[in-house]
């Protein structure tokens, strides 16, 4: 089976994966479910990808192991969300300014993340068809991808954390990790991706498979800071902050750690 029709039929099935889930969403009145298919959609196709890939046999599991454990842990966290949490509100917003349109609308949308689903697992397919011998690139892909799980871990606990607190009802989380970044979780997801790009280089100048594996980081920084991420989440929090939240704007990169604004230290 050639490389372009093994990508084929993977879009063909989460096409028809995701025709399924707009189905559900339609009897469960939560149209957040796409996030959760998704996530795990890209997994699978990663594990499915590796196994049957023609690269080193070390890196391909490797890759099916990482990719398989963020998979698992991403779907599952969002998966708590929609099953404990009203609908994200960014899909609520969707269905009132479409009105009757809504459902053709959120069937479209559903068909662009099963593009979508396909178009992320292309890194860890180009990491698994490297055929050069493990070397220093993987190992430092090994720390990369550590680096940025315990990374957005230790930020999504530190957000529970705060919403936890009763008394920090109303308030912006700026605590720990979220005192250098707005959004460090959404910073050390992009940067996971990066892991996948050391897997598929060679020295000394990338191999085909390296510039592919760009699409990933490429694309997640797209979409984090200019569609789904970060203009979604921070217009919903201005609507729920306020002034609290413009003041965090101001002080805080939006993205990247950085040290925060005096300002934001007196407070």
């Amino acid at each position: 089976m050639t490389l372009l029709l093994t990508i084929a039929i993977a879009w063909l099935a989460v096409s028809l994966l995701m025709l399924m889930i707009w189905w559900l969403q339609r009897r469960l009145d939560d149209a957040g479910i796409v996030d959760v298919a998704w996530s795990y959609a890209v997994g699978l196709l990663a594990i499915l990808f590796c196994l049957t890939a023609t690269g080193d046999p070390t890196r391909r599991w490797v890759v099916a192991l990482f990719a398989g454990l963020w998979s698992l842990r991403l779907g599952t966290y969002v998966l708590y969300r929609v099953l404990k949490f009203p609908e994200d509100g960014r899909y609520v917003t969707l269905k009132r300014e479409a009105g009757e349109q809504a459902q053709k609308k959120l069937l479209i949308f559903y068909q662009y993340q099963a593009f979508g689903a396909v178009l992320f697992s292309l890194p860890m397919l180009m990491g698994a068809q490297n055929s050069a011998d493990w070397g220093m690139l993987d190992w430092l892909g090994v720390s990369i991808w550590l680096v940025a799980a315990i990374g957005e871990a230790i930020a999504d606990r530190q957000l529970a954390n705060f919403r936890k607190q009763d008394s920090n009802r109303g308030a912006v989380c700026r605590v720990g990790l979220w005192k250098y970044s707005r959004h460090p979780n959404y910073f050390f997801e992009w940067l996971h991706w990066w892991a996948y790009v050391a897997f598929a280089w060679q020295i000394p100048w990338g191999g085909w498979q390296g510039w592919v594996s760009l699409l990933g980081p490429a694309a997640m920084y797209y979409f984090i800071n200019f569609v789904t991420g970060i203009p979604p989440t921070e217009s919903q929090a201005l609507q729920s902050r306020g002034d609290a939240y413009r003041q965090y704007q101001q002080s805080t990169s939006s993205f990247f750690p950085w040290l925060p604004k005096k300002e934001s230290i007196t407070s």
